[in-house]
């Protein structure tokens, strides 16, 4: 992740600014989130909201949970009940 990318989407909290347009961005995003889950740990949805909050400024919570799962960083129950760490 270069710097530009870091300042332009990520502040020095560990926050992410704003959902990027860029397929790249969006990639750099979701690495960075993907990072603050453990693996061997499964998780509520609500403790994957808590943590997914945490780190974002933009309030669209299940827009990074679906991407998340979507690009294979998280699985998860079908009925949504629990979640864990993919890769």
């Amino acid at each position: 992740m270069t710097d530009d990318i870091n300042y332009n989407l990520i502040n020095e909290l560990d926050q992410i600014i704003r959902w990027p347009k860029k397929p790249s961005e969006k990639k750099v995003v979701i690495n960075f989130l993907a990072t603050k889950f453990e693996y061997n740990k499964q998780y509520t949805e609500k403790e994957i909201n808590t943590i997914i909050d945490k780190y974002h400024l933009f309030s669209d919570i299940p827009l990074l949970r679906r991407e998340l799962v979507s690009r294979k960083f998280l699985d998860r129950k079908d009925d949504g009940s629990k979640y864990w760490k993919f890769i």
